[in-house]
């Protein structure tokens, strides 16, 4: 199958060739037809730069862009057949948001009820029809964002690129229309990237996600992947709220068993059998290693079981609990669906179950493996 949008080996440099500031960094991506991509990274990590190139507003350094089969990265913006929804919104504003929305299908030359059918129908669906007639002036922040995305979703393209389509929306509404934006773009097979700095948004909306950070493509599959496999120590930490807990520490092999020395003389001993053979073997080769384990998986042990830890913060949020507390020269973060009848300074004991550890190289940051088995 041939991909709907094609980066191979794309650079992007401010500056001179090599000299310059390297802002994207040898990016090769498939997407293929009728996916949704999400760019996930902080500000700066090079997804906007990327979003960019493809639509043809920023000159690649090197590398090549296909759209559609077709190799675009010398060809301007009007000839790449992209919509895109900016994150400025870029309305018209000596027309109305009607006269915004309808501007790429006239130009199609599609027919007058075409044109009122297809405006209505988005309009419905962003919660924009009350505004329809109004001068992009007039509105809100939040109105023009809806009205710059009707606009790209309306028209018949290639590739839909959204930057921040949401960001000036209010939570409740933004929640509400991640679902609807998701289906209206799934049942009509379109293919869009969609660019964000918002972990929820790109879990809800995206088949895909692409870990962005200095530039360089840190991670590329499912939301599920991401979680579960993270590739390496950077995509383990950034991604996941609260973020992942991380230890260094030394494996050795003590009577038959396989322990790790952390930081503040904490021990964690286990039966070698709960590891698998190849893993066990590169643990005890490599000695040096870091530890990481997600806040959900991190249980308080009964009885004296477990690590011992010192309690120094615990929120309830309504829906799960966040305790954090003392532990191996760090914090220790833990996340428990019900209150905890837990005050500050208390001490508990936490246990941490090899089948829900990640182990990373120090040096690289790599991932050497997930759970019991190697990555």
């Amino acid at each position: 199958m041939t991909a709907q949008l094609k980066l191979q080996g794309v650079d992007k440099f401010y500056g001179p060739i090599g000299k310059g500031v390297h802002a994207v960094r040898d990016i090769n991506m498939d997407i293929e037809k009728g996916e949704i991509i999400a760019l996930l990274g902080s500000s700066g990590c090079g997804k906007t730069s990327t979003l960019r190139m493809v639509a043809g507003f920023e000159e690649t350094s090197r590398g090549k862009i296909l759209i559609a089969g077709r190799e675009v990265q010398n060809l301007p913006p009007v000839r790449r057949n992209v919509a895109m929804a900016f994150e400025g919104y870029s309305l018209y504003p000596t027309v109305t948001v009607r006269e915004n929305i309808a501007f790429a299908l006239k130009a199609q030359r599609e027919s007058d009820a075409q044109v009122d059918a297809k405006v209505n129908e988005v309009a419905e669906m962003l919660e924009i029809t009350s505004i329809l007639d109004k001068f992009p002036a007039s509105i809100s922040g939040g109105q023009q964002q809806r009205a710059s995305l009707a606009r790209a979703l309306v028209r018949d393209a290639d590739l839909y690129l959204l930057d921040e389509p949401m960001g000036q929306l209010e939570p409740q509404l933004r929640t509400l229309l991640r679902g609807r934006i998701k289906y209206y773009i799934k049942e009509r097979g379109l293919t869009a990237i969609l660019v964000t700095h918002d972990q929820t948004e790109a879990n809800a909306m995206a088949d895909r996600i692409a870990v962005m950070e200095g530039g360089v493509l840190q991670q590329f599959a499912s939301p599920d992947e991401i979680k579960l496999a993270p590739a390496n120590l950077f995509t383990g930490t950034f991604v996941g709220e609260p973020p992942m807990n991380v230890f260094p520490a030394r494996a050795s092999e003590v009577s038959g068993d396989i322990q790790f020395r952390l930081d503040a003389g904490v021990e964690l001993t286990y039966n070698a059998d709960q590891f698998a053979p190849d893993l066990r073997a590169a643990l005890l080769s490599r000695g040096d290693v870091v530890i990481g384990v997600r806040p959900y998986a991190v249980r308080r042990a009964k009885g004296k079981s477990g690590a011992a830890a010192q309690v120094v913060a615990n929120q309830w949020l309504g829906d799960q609990t966040h305790i954090a507390a003392a532990f191996a020269g760090s914090t220790v973060v833990l996340v428990e669906h019900d209150r905890a009848d837990i005050s500050m300074g208390d001490t508990i004991s936490v246990e941490l179950k090899p089948e829900d550890l990640h182990f990373f190289d120090p040096a690289s940051g790599a991932a050497i493996s997930h759970g019991t088995q190697m990555a």
